[in-house]
């Protein structure tokens, strides 16, 4: 994955007047995607999709994740923070996010000519167990 920063932190001068009444508004939601697959005590498995000029609206992200793009594409990521950055992203790109309690905020937009396809696995935070299991 290759990112240039477009706009950096604090500058919100070049943002579009809706993407700064969404933000605003902080009708934000926690869900790292649209769809998802599977959840377990442990985990959950998120697939995002986004075709030719659609967008994710902004997403707080709390938890840690692995995600790893499928198709490659050309993308536009705002952040909470005023940044705006474009992604390259290649088929198979992978990367781990450590933003567990972190109130990370961004939205993903493909600003290319194909659709984008994410897998994201999200990891939800442990529980102690402190019960003992014994095996034989």
């Amino acid at each position: 994955m290759q990112c240039v920063e477009l706009n950096p932190v604090g500058n919100f001068d070049p943002w579009e007047q809706e993407k700064l009444d969404e933000l605003l508004r902080q009708d934000i939601s926690d869900a790292l995607s649209n769809t998802l697959v599977f959840e377990n005590e442990n985990m959950k498995l998120w697939d995002l999709i986004l075709l030719p000029g659609e967008r994710i609206p902004f997403r707080r992200h709390n938890s840690n994740y692995v995600m790893a793009c499928t198709t490659g594409g050309l993308a536009l990521t705002r952040y909470g923070n005023g940044k705006i950055d474009m992604l390259k992203l290649e088929p198979g790109d992978s990367e781990f996010f450590e933003h567990s309690g972190k109130n990370y905020v961004n939205d993903l937009e493909n600003i290319g000519e194909f659709p984008i396809v994410i897998n994201i696995l999200e990891y939800k935070r442990a529980q102690k167990d402190t019960s003992n299991i014994f095996c034989n």
